[in-house]
């Protein structure tokens, strides 16, 4: 079924909610699997972070300390991400005509931000470690980063199939993979302390997971500020989209193309676009849509105009 508005002097703006009861239903098993990893996932981390809190304390190892703490953070994320999930699939209301859809981008910076803060607090603590240097059990840190490389490693592996068109769950993914890789360091690390004594490596390990932390978060947080700011959302390029639109069959001009993100998961269009007579609407409509579809953009208005009547306004050009 179309929904049309009319708009004085202009062809009808057409919408698509056939097409939207389809994607919505699909979106929806995709949220409940998703939500479904993201309980299992949290659960598991809050548990190793405990049991890694402990041994640091135990062995007196700021690599383990600091990796619990960003861990820590890690739990925090895929809740605040779960979050965002539920509210990415919020009904319009007459005050929020999309929901609370783009709560799921501030989401997204507001993690971006935690983990640059854990990053300067593992940053000094490894700093005051090389000057105050303690005993570390070589041991204690291997067999406990190596239920790390196990716990998030599981983590990571369940995200990565969910994690292409959601920057959410790329970011769950994408620090789970370093948490896994930082494990890895850190017996490595433990190795050598036990074999040659050298505790330095220990606050070398931790300058090490705040690199990894940092160089994982940033994408993440240039990305979201794009997304808060409306800006075209990572992967789709406008000049590529509206020559895409433009070549297809009955279409001579596309212009006013906006491209946005409703939520970090769904992404909106809007544009003008010319066809040469009336009878054509159907006809190009269906052509463009199936286009988008293609691209990923499931939300679009297309407001369609005949060669006469383009550019009557200055609005228009």
């Amino acid at each position: 079924m179309k929904h049309e508005h009319h708009d004085a002097g202009k062809m009808p703006a057409v919408h698509d909610h056939d097409h939207h009861g389809h994607h919505h239903h699909h979106h929806a098993h995709a949220i409940e699997k998703l939500s479904t990893i993201y309980i299992v996932a949290v659960a598991l981390n809050l548990l190793f972070v405990i049991v890694e809190a402990v041994a640091g304390f135990v062995g007196n190892s700021l690599g383990l300390l600091s990796d619990a703490g960003h861990n820590l953070s890690d739990v925090f994320s895929l809740l605040l991400a779960m979050i965002a999930l539920k509210l990415a699939a919020s009904h319009a209301t007459k005050r929020f005509t999309y929901g609370h859809r783009k709560a799921s981008v501030l989401i997204s910076l507001l993690n971006a931000i935690i983990l640059l803060v854990a990053v300067g607090a593992i940053i000094v603590e490894s700093i005051q470690k090389f000057f105050n240097p303690g005993q570390v059990s070589g041991d204690l840190i291997i067999w406990t980063a190596a239920v790390g490389i196990v716990i998030n490693g599981l983590t990571a592996w369940a995200l990565s199939r969910q994690q292409q068109h959601d920057i959410n769950t790329r970011g769950a993914f994408l620090h789970m993979l370093a948490d896994t890789l930082v494990s890895v360091g850190v017996v490595v690390s433990g190795v050598v302390i036990k074999y040659t004594g050298w505790t330095v490596v220990d606050p070398i390990i931790g300058l090490v997971i705040a690199v990894v932390i940092l160089v994982s978060t940033w994408e993440l947080l240039s990305e979201s500020l794009r997304m808060s700011t409306d800006a075209v959302p990572e992967g789709y390029d406008v000049d590529d989209i509206q020559n895409r639109i433009q070549a297809l069959d009955g279409v001579l001009n596309v212009h006013h193309i906006h491209i946005w993100a409703i939520s970090t998961t769904e992404t909106a269009l809007t544009c003008h676009i010319v066809i040469p007579e009336a009878t054509m609407l159907e006809e190009v409509t269906d052509r463009v849509k199936e286009l988008l579809d293609t691209l990923g953009i499931h939300h679009s208005t297309l407001e369609l105009e005949t060669r006469s009547s383009h550019c009557h306004d200055h609005d228009c050009c």
